[in-house]
């Protein structure tokens, strides 16, 4: 393992150049991996793993129509390489667990019988394994549970993995049945695509993971656009304008240069009147959120919001309902502006310019 230092913190992380696809496809060479479930992970992680040469096979339950024919758009063969999610177990060697979180408990009643001596049961996230007095998941003792949960959705896995590039994992063995977990557990992540793998628990993952989706990643960031929208709005200002200075310069420029060398890199490469006001600014930001943030992670410590993810997500109705909340975003004024800013991006991009640029220099007009 490579050893790096983390702002002071020294960790150990797997990269590709020392765990390499040769060593994984060795390690798997007699395994057939089976993913369950078709909707977020599923898809990213099957097809990487397919395209990586893998034994591959899906499962997914022909009741949900649209998963079930989205496997069958990418290639996956009915009676092939596709099955019900109990002849899914049953083939397979190692089991993906990753159907969403509530349904995992839906399921597990029907998988478990499958999971005999010496296979290893797989997740992308440490919930149903954490949360065992709220999901009743208990694994067997005979057989390996272990995790691998890249750092992005399924959709960025894929998009990563087909531009050459991978995404950052962590991994964790929960169960060591074989002696062999943690080297199947790095082999898998290494097959679906990581960039490299960082050590964790199953505890630690879920902690992390629900705050992060909750706080920065999603619900903060959602809330915060959408106060400062809002504040611009009742001043006077247009949509458009509105939209820009709150969204679209923020995804479309600062963010990415924060993603190349950090945010005291983009705050210098700002205005002077921009850093200052930064600068200023963000202490107050941070004195604002940080009861927030310590009455999130007490939820998520103590299981409330676990408890509230399965009941809410076990209801029949909830793609339903959740297709209303997201309809009220998405229709909101504020992302109408946004589709409306989106569609004037120019369709040629600055680096397709660059290159008719480079083309055409130094040739002679006629």
């Amino acid at each position: 393992m490579a050893v790096i230092n983390f702002g002071g913190v020294k960790e150990e992380v797997v990269m590709r150049s020392e765990f390499p696809m040769a060593k994984a496809r060795k390690v798997l060479k007699n395994e057939t991996i089976a993913v369950l479930g078709y909707g977020v992970q599923g898809p990213g992680q099957s097809l990487n793993m397919r395209d990586n040469g893998f034994n591959v096979i899906v499962g997914q339950s022909k009741a949900f129509k649209r998963d079930w024919d989205r496997a069958v758009a990418d290639g996956w063969k009915p009676g092939v390489n596709l099955f019900e999610l109990e002849e899914a177990t049953k083939r397979g060697t190692i089991i993906e667990m990753l159907v969403s979180d509530a349904a995992q408990k839906k399921i597990w009643p029907n998988i478990k019988k499958y999971l005999t001596k010496g296979k290893a049961l797989y997740f992308s996230h440490g919930f149903s394994i954490v949360y065992k007095d709220q999901t009743k998941i208990i694994p067997p003792k005979d057989i390996d549970v272990i995790m691998v949960a890249p750092k992005g959705s399924g959709t960025s896995l894929r998009r990563n993995f087909l531009s050459g590039a991978g995404i950052n994992a962590s991994y964790a063995v929960f169960q060591d049945a074989t002696g062999r977990a943690k080297e199947r557990c790095m082999a898998v992540g290494i097959a679906v695509g990581a960039g490299y793998l960082f050590p964790t628990t199953f505890e630690k993952e879920v902690f992390s993971d629900l705050v992060g989706e909750r706080g920065v990643l999603m619900g903060a960031l959602a809330g915060i656009m959408e106060a400062q929208y809002d504040t611009l709005r009742k001043h006077g200002h247009s949509p458009s304008e509105a939209f820009n200075e709150t969204v679209e310069e923020l995804t479309e420029s600062l963010i990415r240069l924060v993603s190349e060398n950090g945010m005291d890199w983009m705050y210098s490469n700002c205005s002077a009147t921009a850093q200052r006001g930064a600068l200023d600014w963000k202490p107050k930001f941070k004195k604002a959120v940080m009861p927030v943030f310590k009455g999130l992670y007490e939820r998520v410590a103590n299981g409330t919001e676990t408890r509230r993810v399965i009941l809410a997500c076990g209801k029949p109705n909830y793609q339903e309902l959740l297709g209303k909340e997201l309809a009220v975003m998405g229709n909101s004024e504020m992302w109408q502006a946004g589709k409306a800013t989106r569609s004037l991006r120019p369709k040629e991009s600055a680096k397709a310019n660059l290159k008719t640029a480079k083309g055409t220099a130094g040739r002679k007009e006629n």
